[in-house]
């Protein structure tokens, strides 16, 4: 007996749709999903609307403030992570080929302008699309363990996932103080923060990377004078713009302080602060790691030439 085929739906949602909605999910930020997903933001609002069309459901509340999920969002949101994860696991089994190595590094550092780790990422000759670069640290570990990426580097050690994550010391980022061009500390080649007590910092929320935050808040906690913070901007170049007119200043990774507008400058830090003051850089891999391609090249990033 003959049983009929089973037609094949064509009002299913697409991967890239399925993707979207995740990220704008994890982010509840358009503008920071799109970076995520290195697309600009009318496009994803077109796969965000696609599919709430599709499933004749609102997904997102969005407002001029905020972005947050609807019941049916949050209902699906367990959804996509089962799906997506069944779709890497068969991409992982049928089509990667085992030798080819995902490597993550975090946003909160431009590696192109740290050749010490640089050059050597170029060496591996690993292909784009297997590079992971517009993440934060904390999500570059979360992809690590769920098997998304095999090694990440990283801003800072975190201490909570050392039961799941090896980590292995790289390099040591300096900070540097932007500042207004104007103000009378500018003329040291070194600044003290004393110096500059008067502005206020532009800071970032500790969801971003707790182990630095902590770091950095630990050494601020035993000044002897006020250092007020206020939130920096979502786009740097906002902030930087404002430090310009004089409303504040900031502390930058070096590698990141390659922009130059007029009424900016950027100094070292004083000695004593440079010591607390600084992004210290790891490669991590899980723990249970065992693939020698893996290891091998982990050997090869942490050893000096």
């Amino acid at each position: 007996m003959l049983f009929p085929q089973k037609k094949i739906s064509r009002n299913l949602p697409t991967i890239k749709q399925l993707q979207c909605f995740l990220v704008v999910s994890e982010e509840l930020n358009f503008r920071k999903a799109a970076e995520r997903l290195n697309m600009t933001q009318p496009p994803l609002t077109r796969q965000i609307k696609g599919l709430e069309d599709l499933l004749g459901q609102e997904l997102f509340i969005r407002n001029t403030h905020e972005v947050y999920l609807t019941n049916a969002g949050h209902i699906l949101v367990r959804k996509v992570k089962y799906i997506l994860k069944k779709i890497d696991l068969l991409v992982e089994d049928v089509f990667i080929d085992k030798k080819q190595i995902r490597i993550g590094y975090t946003r909160t550092l431009n590696f192109e302008n740290i050749p010490e780790i640089y050059d050597k990422i170029k060496e591996l000759d690993i292909s784009e699309d297997l590079l992971s670069q517009n993440f934060t640290s904390n999500q570059l570990l979360d992809s690590l363990i769920k098997n998304n990426l095999d090694i990440v580097l990283i801003g800072e050690r975190n201490f909570l996932k050392e039961r799941d994550i090896l980590f292995k010391w790289l390099y040591q980022e300096p900070l540097l103080v932007v500042l207004p061009a104007h103000h009378p500390a500018s003329i040291n080649e070194k600044i003290c923060l004393e110096d500059i007590s008067d502005l206020p910092l532009y800071w970032f929320s500790r969801n971003a990377n707790a182990a630095f935050y902590d770091k950095c808040e630990e050494y601020f906690y035993k000044l002897t004078f006020d250092l007020k913070r206020i939130k920096e901007p979502d786009d740097s170049l906002v902030m930087l713009g404002r430090i310009s007119r004089g409303k504040g200043f900031a502390l930058m990774p070096q590698s990141l302080c390659n922009f130059f507008q007029e009424g900016l400058c950027y100094r070292s830090l004083t000695d004593d602060a440079s010591k607390i003051l600084n992004i210290d850089v790891y490669a991590a891999i899980k723990i249970d790691e065992n693939r020698e391609n893996i290891l091998s090249t982990l050997d090869f990033l942490i050893n000096k030439k």
